[in-house]
């Protein structure tokens, strides 16, 4: 009874509007507002007032993970790489990066230049990284490369529970250092397996106490708030206790809760499953839960069991990272990954406030806190500081106070007084207008955006009251299917298989319009490849093999034609249907499908997250959809649980057929997480590929993809890879959503806001050049 929300997406620790640059002139022209000749604070006292919503407090470099933290922080930090608009890293920071975006050149400058060098004959790669020697930190103390290296090792120390993966880079000596015995670099899947299958008295305690106890004590306490007060959603009967709904999901069969209390019951389940952690995570929903924590536990036995026998030695460092000298550190790699560089974006956090200035020692291995103990870090995760552009003063009544920060290697910013103030999100366009905030980031929606265009004069969402910015989000919304449950005499690679699952993508694809611009308006596009517009390697519709999704017969023919009518294109959609229907193997006669063949069915599930209601993107799509299968002999159930939940239940099961959500993106548009055949679920992988995907070529594809630097390589393997993707048929994309940023023209200097944001570019990105009126 998996209950928590499926993570659907990676945060790339490069941010999308947390990366400052430069801006542009009224006139268009090349300008590099981001250069650090920007004029002094200006002496107004006028505060910039921007909504957010709730704050989680962890305002820290290393443990922010809500997104809104993270901006918080940002406001403080500088990164030690940065991209432009278009997502692109910036090589050449120091004297300045020039590139193109929108028709308008900008010069970014940034904290750093990076040089990148792949040994042709070892694979290997080399980020040397050198700082500019200007910087400061917002208490005037200079920004050195020991800096950078103290972040580093605090990123990669076993303590460390944030959310940066840096540690997971393939970086030389990283595993060894945090194993601390160089046995770890010998250490094989097969000694792995051999002590998971051991399971020394030590090993079954950690999982028992590490693993196995902590996850019934939380599903008792969901059981205890969630399920009983709605019993007939997950199953049960009205008045179930929670001790007897808790033994129903993970008791043993025999199980009698008579007469226990709750502890009782809870103790007695947690001992019956004993160091059994594959059955408990199989009745969670989900066979491989455990798989990668129990994977490290053992590793670290096998490492703990060789070092006992005396192999390996203490590793008192990351071998591949180098301090050269006071500006200057290299990174070398095993290989070449194109997502490390933006790992290695990290924030340059203070040693002298995060860290014990007489604890670091490069020479003698001592990087600026007690190896595995970050207390000394986490001490300061309520109030930041950095070399950022504003310095944070304090966190009350719910409102962050911000001080200009004169230090600035960009400019001291010319507000000298920002507030971050928690607005809830029904009141954010309304804040805007009544002037409680000067800018916020209200959901673009039809409704949003119908709101704001009858507040303007004009009647239009930019006019004199407020003016909306709006970029595409970072993400897109889907409806996907799985291939190991919907497919033809058990093959999912088949050609019928393939034509099964086309003949229902047609038919899904031809109400994208309607119900798309229904729910969203303006605030949303559709998009007819399985990747976000915002990336660089999404295909364009200028591009000669650009194609809408689903809209060619079996024989490869156009189903639509220029003129056509939404009704005549619905009744193209059914006959183009029909045809992959037949070339499935199902029989048809006279406009119907009358029989299925064998493995196939007459009866699909699709399943939407909109918890028994109709509020959803895609709940037009899929009532359409239901009426025109049925016209055709299919009959599609849409199930609608009023716990979204069991979407994700289902996901994580592998049971599902039809399902719709939305992926987040990142930075980068590696496809290896949701597309590569091992991180199916219960493959041992991401468990993210909830198609069940599983292709050689795409395989061999994404992990070119990976190899090289080179972005058009790159883009051109993509276009191959969603091509693959679509040809099997398990996604449909549905629409590219937008999101918004408001302000009031009245009270901020509309001139000086930051142009041309993206979702890698945001309006925080120049936020020293914002004025106020």
């Amino acid at each position: 009874m998996k209950k928590k929300l499926l993570s659907l997406f990676l945060v790339g620790c490069m941010a999308a509007g947390m990366l400052a640059g430069c801006g542009k002139t009224d006139d268009g022209k090349k300008t590099s507002s981001g250069d650090k000749k920007t004029e002094e604070s200006s002496n107004g006292e006028t505060p910039l007032v921007a909504g957010y919503s709730q704050f989680s407090a962890k305002f820290s470099p290393f443990f922010a993970d809500t997104a809104y933290d993270q901006d918080a922080v940002a406001m403080t930090q500088v990164s030690l790489i940065e991209t432009d608009r278009a997502g692109g890293v910036i090589y050449d920071g120091i004297e300045g990066q020039t590139a193109a975006y929108n028709g308008t050149d900008y010069t970014y400058y940034s904290a750093s230049d990076v040089d990148v060098d792949i040994d042709d004959a070892t694979g290997d790669t080399t980020y040397t990284i050198k700082m500019r020697d200007d910087m400061k930190f917002s208490d005037g103390e200079p920004v050195t490369i020991d800096d950078v290296i103290f972040s580093m090792y605090v990123l990669a120390d076993t303590d460390y529970d944030g959310s940066s993966t840096l540690y997971s880079q393939p970086i030389k000596g990283m595993k060894a250092y945090r194993a601390n015995s160089t046995a770890a670099d010998s250490v094989t899947p097969e000694m792995i397996e051999a002590k998971i299958e051991e399971m020394p008295e030590t090993l079954a305690t950690q999982v028992k106490e590490e693993l196995i106890t902590p996850l019934l004590t939380s599903e008792f306490a969901w059981v205890k708030s969630d399920v009983v007060t709605d019993p007939t959603s997950y199953g049960l009967e009205e008045g179930v206790t929670a001790a007897e709904a808790f033994a129903a999901f993970y008791g043993p069969a025999d199980y009698d809760v008579t007469g226990k209390d709750d502890e009782t019951v809870l103790a007695d389940i947690i001992a019956s499953y004993g160091t059994d952690y594959k059955a408990l995570a199989t009745a969670y929903g989900d066979a491989a839960y455990f798989d990668k924590d129990v994977n490290s536990l053992a590793e670290t036995a096998v490492i703990e069991e060789m070092r006992a026998n005396g192999q390996g030695e203490e590793v008192a460092n990351i071998s591949g990272i180098t301090r050269v000298d006071d500006y200057t550190v290299q990174v070398v790699t095993d290989g070449f990954d194109a997502t490390t560089i933006y790992q290695l974006a990290v924030q340059i956090a203070p040693l002298h406030y995060y860290g014990d200035k007489s604890l670091y020692d490069y020479d003698n291995n001592s990087f600026g806190f007690t190896r595995g103990d970050l207390s000394i870090v986490r001490e300061k995760t309520e109030k930041p500081m950095g070399a950022g552009p504003y310095v944070f003063e304090k966190y009350e009544n719910k409102t962050i106070y911000y001080t200009a920060n004169e230090n600035y290697f960009k400019g001291a910013p010319k507000i000298k007084n920002v507030q971050f103030k928690e607005t809830a999100e029904t009141e954010k366009v309304t804040a805007v207008e009544q002037g409680t905030v000067d800018l916020t980031d209200p959901s673009g929606s039809k409704s949003t955006f119908e709101q704001i265009a009858g507040i303007n004069s004009n009647g239009e969402t930019s006019g004199d009251k407020i003016i909306t910015s709006s970029v595409d989000n970072l993400g897109y919304g889907y409806l996907g299917c799985n291939a190991d449950t919907v497919n033809v005499a058990g093959e999912p690679d088949s050609d019928a298989s393939k034509n099964l699952r086309k003949a229902m993508m047609t038919i899904f694809s031809v109400y994208r319009d309607v119900n798309i611009d229904s729910y969203y308006g303006d605030a949303a596009s559709i998009i007819n490849y399985p990747i976000s517009n915002t990336s660089w390697a999404a295909p364009q519709k200028s591009d000669a093999d650009y194609e809408l999704a689903y809209s060619k017969d079996v024989d490869g023919n156009p189903i639509y034609t220029d003129g056509m009518s939404a009704d005549e294109k619905y009744e193209a959609a059914k006959q183009a249907a029909l045809g992959y229907f037949e070339a499935a193997g199902y029989t048809v006669e006279n406009g119907k499908v009358t029989a299925a063949p064998e493995g196939a069915s007459l009866e699909y599930e699709a399943l939407i997250p909109a918890e028994g209601g109709s509020d959803h993107p895609a709940f037009g799509l899929l009532t359409d959809a239901k009426a025109a299968f049925e016209s055709i002999g299919i009959t599609l159930n849409i199930n609608n649980p009023s716990d979204s939940n069991v979407l994700w239940d289902s996901l994580d099961a592998g049971t599902q057929q039809f399902w719709t959500a939305a992926w987040g993106a990142t930075i980068d548009p590696d496809m290896y997480q949701v597309y590569y055949s091992t991180n199916i679920v219960g493959k041992g992988g991401t468990d993210s590929n909830h198609y069940h995907l599983a292709d050689a070529d795409l395989d061999s594809l994404i992990m070119e993809a990976r190899t090289s630097d080179d972005q058009a390589f790159r883009k051109a393997e993509y276009k191959q890879c969603l091509d693959i993707i679509l040809d099997w048929a398990v996604e449909l994309p549905t629409y590219q959503r937008q999101n918004c940023v408001i302000y009031s023209p009245e009270r901020i200097n509309e001139d000086t806001m930051t142009k041309d944001v993206t979702p890698f570019y945001g309006w925080l990105a120049e936020v020293q050049n914002i004025e106020m009126k």
